[in-house]
């Protein structure tokens, strides 16, 4: 997890610097949402429609738009790898649980806002997927604290792996890997 981890406070850092005023998770769950809701990772405009999510409007400076690229690039290939390999970009579990648990909910709250921007009938959704949504509806609506003790982060880890593992089968059911795409995603 460290890797996610370091992952995390090196894009929010970034992000902040740049005066963004949404963390890493935020930005990695809207782009696995776009992304998840079938947008082609050959589309560049994500970035744009980012910036209006984000940024107000405003284009990203060049530092804060390389490291969103590199966010992007690095989930399309986490999406794509065969052996489930998507991390959430979330604070080190030695963070406090509430932190990590805010963190999820904008993933989760990013996620929904990035899929409703490519995905807007669910027709023919498969059940799981259908489900998987409702299920991060709810998820994002929480705001309960939660206190520090084993009951709860067994919960919080059976929530996050639950987020992992629903945003990759959106993606494996409505998403289009580059070979669909027929080329590499990628920004530059």
């Amino acid at each position: 997890m460290s890797d996610s981890s370091t992952q995390y406070e090196h894009y929010s850092s970034l992000l902040s610097q740049e005066n963004i005023i949404v963390d890493a998770a935020e930005i990695q769950g809207i782009l696995c949402g776009m992304l998840s809701g079938g947008m082609d990772t050959n589309d560049q405009t994500w970035i744009e429609a980012l910036s209006d999510v984000v940024n107000q409007g405003e284009a990203f400076a060049p530092k804060a738009k390389n490291s969103v690229i590199d966010l992007f690039n690095e989930t399309c290939q986490q999406l794509i790898e065969a052996d489930f390999a998507l991390t959430l970009c979330l604070p080190d579990d030695n963070a406090p649980i509430n932190e990590r648990g805010t963190a999820l909910l904008q993933w989760v709250q990013g996620f929904l806002l990035g899929f409703g921007l490519h995905q807007a009938d669910l027709t023919n959704c498969s059940q799981d997927v259908k489900e998987g949504l409702e299920d991060f509806s709810e998820i994002a609506r929480m705001d309960e604290e939660m206190t520090e003790d084993e009951e709860s982060e067994q919960a919080l880890f059976e929530v996050m792996e639950y987020v992992r593992i629903t945003a990759m089968l959106c993606f494996n059911e409505l998403g289009k890997s580059p070979l669909e795409s027929d080329a590499e995603p990628s920004v530059h």
